[in-house]
């Protein structure tokens, strides 16, 4: 039980020193974070009604563009491998709601490289034939490359989405 409560206080001491290191960012603001130009813009605006209350509605998107001579590459050792960690930077919407299965944060990923595997199989007939498949062989985000992602966020009526951006690697 205490190694629990212990664990569960250190990754909430982890959650909110990264929640310190965000930074605030404006619709067609754009920031840099450790070599990361990143932006957001509202593309669309609109008025909703949930739960009989009034809301806005707005369709944002985010774009991260690599300003530094850093890469930030994943290389895959074996396949199936599981990766989760392939974030660049988070978008968080401090007012989203989440009503309607909307958003309350956009994550920019890392681009997928996919290899073309070649195979050798029997089929059912007992010939011999060569397939392609396609695996992931690795993430990157080079130098110069450009991320893009769009959420939609439902804030209260009259607001507008406030917006913090904090880098993940």
């Amino acid at each position: 039980m205490k190694k629990s409560a212990f664990l569960f206080f250190i990754l909430s001491f982890l959650n909110f020193a990264s929640f310190l290191n965000a930074q605030k960012i404006s619709d067609g603001e754009s920031i840099d974070i450790n070599g990361m130009k990143v932006s957001f813009n509202i593309a669309n605006k609109e008025s909703v009604e949930v739960g009989g209350k009034p809301f806005d509605r707005y369709k944002v998107s985010a774009t991260v563009q690599n300003t530094s001579e850093k890469s930030y590459n994943i290389r895959l050792t074996s396949y199936p491998q599981i990766v989760t960690n392939t974030g660049i930077v988070e978008l968080d919407c401090i007012n989203a709601t989440g009503a309607k299965l909307t958003s309350k944060k956009i994550q920019l990923k890392m681009k997928t490289q996919m290899i073309n595997v070649t195979y050798s199989a029997y089929d059912k007939s007992g010939k011999m034939t060569t397939s392609i498949l396609p695996v992931i062989g690795s993430y990157y985000f080079d130098s110069g490359d450009t991320i893009n992602d769009n959420a939609i966020f439902i804030v209260p009526q009259g607001e507008k989405p406030d917006i913090i951006v904090r880098s993940l690697r």
